[in-house]
């Protein structure tokens, strides 16, 4: 890990313990911790259970993404990959977008695949979640208000989220409509300014990301040629986020504070938009997001609240962090790199 990479994780490490530390005094950490221990241990193991089963959902929707670009893995296989993304994702800032390389670089080593095939792979996954995400919110949201009334709190942050998720499928529908130009005009751009430097060959540098760039679209056109994959891929993905909805509400129902669950449906994506921060995996923000969130539209005490969102955190963040570093270690794969 080089420094700048190095400073990037401690200072958002730092931040997001300093985020933890503000939530806990503004709820009352003595009240979280005693409500975390006094929780219905069946329905904790159950919550993880939930958190198991969506890891494999995401992980059979990458097997089944890297199908339609013919690069076949074992189911035990994309599990670990799988595992191992998250896991990138988690200890580097913003998200899946600091975590991709270091899952494309799995992928390329496990399968013998190209490494832009990889990133091709992950990156559809990420894409494709967003369609089911906001089906959800959506859904969530009509449903919580036909029995209740919808605060301001929850106004701001369905908008923020949609005005998000646009600006991203506006950015990538962009980029490929673009992607001729990108193609011809990028590399020489990039080779000429690094040609500038001793260190690199102008010419090299060039037809190096020429290459790249041409398989990463020839890539990315072969994922929209299998509709039946797509439907497939898509299909999962929404069970996946079901799945972390019901390990939401399964967290609440173990510390004794059941809620609706479409309550669920819509703050677990909510919430995970505070991921798109420089925070190691939106550690901090997301718990913060939650407890925001949740305290107004439960009318629970922010301090079960907040035992509810740690334990269904342990399961969704650092469960999949156990088991995906084990994963990276063991393939030889440096995550922070």
């Amino acid at each position: 890990m080089d420094g700048s990479r190095r400073r990037g994780l401690v200072i958002g490490g730092a931040a997001a313990v300093a985020i933890l530390a503000v939530l806990f005094a503004v709820v009352g950490a003595d009240r979280v911790v005693d409500t975390v221990l006094a929780a219905d241990r069946g329905l904790v193991a159950a919550t993880f259970g939930l958190a198991l089963c969506w890891l494999f959902a995401w992980s059979l929707m990458l097997r089944t993404v890297l199908g339609s670009l013919d690069v076949h893995l074992p189911i035990a296989t994309s599990f670990l990959v799988y595992a191992g993304a998250v896991f990138a994702n988690n200890v580097t800032p913003f998200g899946q977008a600091g975590g991709e390389p270091v899952a494309a670089a799995l992928i390329a080593k496990v399968s013998g695949s190209r490494y832009e095939t990889g990133l091709v792979g992950i990156a559809s996954v990420d894409v494709l979640n967003v369609v089911p995400s906001i089906s959800l919110v959506f859904l969530g949201v009509g449903a919580y208000a036909a029995t209740a009334a919808v605060g301001e709190r929850l106004e701001v942050a369905v908008t923020v989220a949609v005005a998000l998720i646009a600006s991203i499928a506006t950015a990538i529908a962009l980029g490929w409509r673009s992607r001729r130009a990108i193609v011809d005009r990028l590399p020489a751009a990039v080779g000429g300014l690094l040609g500038r430097l001793r260190r690199f060959d102008a010419a090299a540098v060039e037809a190096a990301l020429a290459a790249r760039l041409g398989n990463f679209f020839e890539d990315i056109e072969r994922v929209g040629t299998s509709p039946r994959r797509l439907a497939a891929a898509v299909g999962l993905s929404l069970a996946g986020w079901t799945l972390q909805a019901a390990a939401l509400a399964v967290a609440f129902a173990a510390v004794g504070a059941p809620i609706a669950p479409e309550i669920a449906l819509f703050a677990v994506p909510l919430a995970y938009v505070a991921g798109a921060t420089p925070l190691p995996g939106g550690l901090g923000g997301i718990e913060a997001a939650f407890v925001a969130l949740l305290v107004p539209t439960t009318g629970v005490a922010a301090s079960t609240v907040t035992a509810a969102v740690l334990v269904f955190r342990g399961a969704v963040y650092w469960l999949p962090m156990l088991i995906g570093g084990v994963s990276v270690s063991v393939l030889g794969i440096d995550a922070v790199r």
